[in-house]
């Protein structure tokens, strides 16, 4: 029940959001970003947690990525960069929190060349248009690729129950495509459409994130 009110509260928030964000108002937008993102964080502290490491490292891993919520709710400028350090830290986090559940495996090779590959194409698409941003986003792009691996990692494990790895798989893929999409309204052009489609994908791999912890041991 308690997980049901959650999603009704995050299905509000997230409509705020998008309006905030339409009509440009960061007065309006800090706010409900911020309740949002407590609300994912909620969510991950009340399942229950068989795995305990899983749980603290994807804790850690929610608690940053809130920071760089708040940080790109701000007016940009370094604001963006600060946000971008924040999510390295969360995706970090998670790498940590997929690898602690399940080894290394031949998922996480084919994982990982075939998000390498969708990577190199993106980053080549954005190179252009990076400027001073470069380095900082093509570590990230590193980064947020291994996690996606991690991810592939978890959904192979068949010690771990199915609802749980097809969770943690979905919300890293979901994760990693919002990224795409803030990528575009950075540095290709601003506009909503980005916001529109990437803050629904961004929120709904955050709380498949939390919601995992307790179906996954």
């Amino acid at each position: 029940m308690l997980n049901v009110l959650i999603i009704i509260l995050a299905a509000i928030f997230l409509f705020g959001v998008l309006f905030f964000e339409k009509r440009e108002n960061r007065r309006g937008l800090l706010p409900a970003k911020t309740v949002l993102s407590l609300l994912f964080i909620l969510a991950v502290l009340v399942q229950p947690h068989p795995i305990p490491s899983y749980f603290y490292l994807l804790l850690a891993g929610l608690i940053v990525c809130m920071g760089g919520d708040v940080f790109l709710a701000l007016p940009q400028g370094k604001m963006f960069l600060f946000g971008l350090v924040s999510f390295l830290l969360g995706h970090l986090c998670y790498i940590l929190a997929f690898f602690s559940v399940a080894g290394t495996s031949t998922w996480t090779w084919i994982g990982l060349l075939t998000v390498l590959v969708m990577s190199a194409w993106i980053y080549a698409w954005l190179r252009p248009h990076l400027g001073s941003m470069n380095i900082p986003v093509l570590v990230y792009v590193i980064i947020i690729s291994i996690m996606v691996s991690g991810a592939w990692t978890v959904l192979g494990d068949l010690d771990l129950t199915r609802s749980g790895r097809i969770m943690v798989f979905i919300g890293a893929l979901s994760f990693y495509f919002s990224d795409v999409f803030v990528a575009r309204d950075r540095f290709i052009g601003q506009q909503f459409l980005n916001r529109l489609l990437g803050l629904p994908l961004y929120y709904a791999g955050q709380f498949l994130l939390a919601f995992s912890v307790g179906l996954l041991g």
